[in-house]
């Protein structure tokens, strides 16, 4: 894993860019710059809360861990947000697991470092208590989407989730993950994923999924998606709409 301090150009981190100057400038020899790979678990349940990460590129999955030995997907988090929320809340260990789901970068910063800066800026109090209330409605709707609508309405749901929080239309997913993400059969994620594809809406192939139809994908999806992303759009408002596609 490569490290960098951070440079002082703007952060891509929509929490971090969102900071008054003199509390990013504050915070700045603090943050270091971290490459995320593939799988890479940066929370595991029951155990400490070492760092926290604020997402520059690529996006975690938040999964909950079963008895069985699986896990189910709750919540995905990327630029817009950052691991190790808990301890905004005053708890410093993990209940879920969060595993890297899509390779990029992120700014690291220790637990300690973390409580100290909540302790010193006004304003990133502030933005941690949107940021946990906009992750509340989202493993919420997941929760209602899981247990109300069908596998291909939920994974529509999902691809226009990964699809906001990517550099591009194309992305790395397998079908055996997707079900791992949906809690449900690889059978069933085959079916759903020919299905839109036959629709014209994706592509797949070789472990890489691209969105071709958005509008499209958006019309097969529940209501679940939609209302998750106004709650995230109320918290955090973006002027140019950078990060909303």
């Amino acid at each position: 894993m490569s490290i960098a301090t951070a440079p002082e150009s703007a952060p891509r981190n929509r929490l971090l860019a969102a900071l008054p100057a003199e509390d990013l400038a504050w915070l700045r020899p603090k943050l270091k710059l971290v490459e995320l790979e593939l799988r890479q678990t940066l929370a595991s349940p029951e155990q400490r809360i070492e760092h926290v990460y604020f997402l520059e590129t690529g996006w975690v999955s938040v999964l909950a861990p079963l008895d069985d030995g699986d896990s189910a997907e709750v919540g995905l988090a990327g630029v817009e947000g950052m691991t190790g929320w808990p301890v905004a809340l005053g708890d410093d260990t993990a209940e879920f697991e969060v595993m890297v789901q899509c390779a990029g970068t992120a700014w690291r910063l220790t637990n300690a470092d973390f409580r100290d800066a909540l302790e010193a800026s006004a304003a990133l109090r502030d933005l941690m208590m949107r940021f946990v209330l906009a992750q509340h409605s989202q493993i919420a709707w997941t929760a209602a989407c899981n247990g109300r609508h069908n596998i291909e309405q939920r994974l529509a749901r999902w691809l226009l989730m990964a699809h906001d929080r990517s550099e591009g239309d194309t992305f790395p997913i397998t079908h055996e993950f997707l079900s791992v993400m949906l809690g449900v059969r690889r059978a069933g994620v085959t079916v759903a994923a020919g299905m839109l594809q036959r629709a014209g809406m994706i592509r797949y192939g070789g472990g890489r999924m691209t969105i071709t139809d958005r509008p499209g994908l958006e019309a097969s999806c529940c209501e679940c998606y939609g209302s998750a992303r106004r709650v995230q759009e109320r918290h955090f408002p973006s002027g140019d709409n950078r990060y909303w596609r």
